[in-house]
């Protein structure tokens, strides 16, 4: 086996995962962190594909794309949990205010 469908089928495997636990959960973090296991599987994909089988250096579109990927993802989970506290606490507000 080669490490080109480990990473392949690590990265489907962990696509299928979080995809799986995006449906069966229902709470809002959860939710979050199954995203983020479902774009580490799109990383390992992208990986997968750089890599080149006749012994050349991989491919290093991928890789970029990954990088960046990773960047942006940080980011956007950082801006989800702010988020989801504050509404979280915009309920708790209208809960004491009952």
């Amino acid at each position: 086996m080669t490490e080109q469908f480990l990473y392949g089928g690590a990265g489907i495997l962990l696509f299928a995962l979080g995809l799986w636990s995006l449906l069966v959960h229902a709470p809002l973090l959860r939710k979050l962190i199954a995203l983020n296991i479902m774009g580490g599987g799109v990383f390992h994909v992208f990986i997968a594909v750089a890599h080149r089988s006749d012994g050349a250096p991989p491919d290093p579109v991928p890789h970029a794309l990954v990088l960046t990927g990773i960047v942006v993802a940080v980011s956007a989970t950082a801006l989800a949990l702010a988020m989801n506290s504050r509404l979280e606490d915009a309920d708790q507000e209208v809960d004491r205010s009952r």
